[in-house]
């Protein structure tokens, strides 16, 4: 049969792997590190958030300027066939209220394990030390027998972005690709910096919850977690592409009130009462919002109920890139063909993280790894196939 190699093991590299199996072809899988899918294993840690249920188009919306670009892909395996693949991979699942979908294990390894033994059966070989240094007379890896040079019908790349390289994704595959290919990688899904004041490090460690962050046009209401080193957590994430292109921070420290309903709370008590009273008594701010509305209030009482529903917050910038949960740039799509085919090195593919595209936490980020592996694997078979068929002839 046709050999095929996957370069990574993350679960773009791992579905493409399952695709070329499944088509019949003999599949490696090269990984650089000592083991398989541990970013796979660390989204496990926060529950492994699958996916979104949700209508299609607003899902694919997600993806912003290249929803055009992964909706073929995205159609092809999307949210409804990620959780008919952990379902058939005996991970049943549940959808929560924001209709993000886990698996009710609420972990990865069960699913990774799972997955695993489905390659292994498809007869899916894997070689962990593996890195790949590019092209010289064949596809050079660096293995702990040296340097080995191979010749596959086709590849399949699907090394990760350039975040969390302890785990793998480094970018240190870009320099084995021409410079115009790359659009520059930047942190997505990131925290930012914020210079503190002393007194608020009491606070450090605690989460902020029931607020509306917005940055531009885009708005969050998940909660947020203080630290010495500025705001973490899912809702920042969810506005961090506006923020690193420009756009201010505002909170709304009680989005369920209007301006209005907040003016009468706050004069039904004694004008004597403290700020502080107020804030705890007619508005029921806890501990952590009022320090941040303090750390950061501008005017005086009159001002104060606008200052509630719009506080703006300094932002001395984003943390950096390797501590981003995900990475905008990367192999641009204009490089590529219709199948993820570098068009000017035939029979080399590319999926995953790797592709120049970015979304916000809340499964986006999964499916579209998983659905350009997907897309990624069935086009190279299908290409090896071809080829074989043509030889023979």
């Amino acid at each position: 049969m046709t050999g095929a190699l996957v370069i990574g093991a993350g679960p773009a590299g791992l579905m493409a792997a399952r695709e070329m199996a499944r088509a019949g072809l003999e599949v490696i899988v090269a990984e650089a590190k000592p083991s398989v899918g541990r970013k796979f294993l660390m989204a496990g840690k926060s529950g492994l958030n699958l996916t979104k249920a949700e209508p299609f188009e607003t899902f694919l919306r997600a993806y912003g300027a290249r929803a055009g670009a992964l909706r073929p892909m995205i159609e092809a395996f999307g949210p409804q066939a990620v959780q008919d693949w952990a379902r058939a991979a005996g991970q049943e699942v549940f959808t929560g209220s924001t209709g993000r979908v886990f698996p009710t294990a609420m972990k990865a390894s069960p699913l990774l394990r799972s997955f695993l033994g489905e390659l292994r059966e498809l007869g899916v070989e894997f070689r962990t030390r593996w890195r790949w240094l590019g092209w010289d007379q064949g596809t050079v890896l660096d293995t702990p027998q040296g340097v080995r040079r191979i010749d596959p019908p086709v590849t399949v790349l699907a090394c990760g972005g350039a975040s969390w390289a302890r785990l793998g994704s480094d970018g240190a595959w870009t320099k084995y690709l021409a410079g115009d290919a790359i659009s520059p990688f930047r942190p997505a899904n990131m925290g930012f910096r914020i210079d503190w004041s002393p007194h608020m490090a009491k606070h450090f460690g605690h989460p902020v919850k029931g607020i509306e962050l917005q940055a531009g046009n885009t708005r969050s209401r998940g909660e947020v977690m203080l630290s010495a080193r500025g705001l973490e957590g899912g809702g920042i994430y969810e506005v961090s592409a506006a923020i690193r292109d420009g756009a201010g921070l505002v909170l709304d420290l009680l989005p369920d009130l209007s301006e209005t309903e907040i003016h009468q709370k706050l004069h039904t008590f004694r004008v004597r009462d403290s700020l502080q009273n107020r804030l705890r008594k007619a508005l029921k701010l806890d501990p952590v919002k009022q320090a941040i509305l303090m750390e950061f209030r501008r005017g005086g009482m009159a001002d104060l109920p606008r200052t509630l529903k719009s506080l703006p917050v300094p932002i001395a910038g984003p943390r950096p890139l390797d501590e981003a949960i995900s990475t905008a740039g990367g192999l641009r799509f204009e490089v590529l063909d219709a199948g993820l085919m570098l068009r000017n090195r035939p029979g080399v593919f590319a999926a995953g993280e790797m592709l120049d595209w970015e979304a916000p936490t809340g499964g986006y980020l999964l499916t579209a790894c998983l659905a350009t592996g997907f897309w990624a694997g069935r086009h190279a078979a299908a290409h090896a196939i071809a080829q074989g068929r043509a030889a023979a002839r």
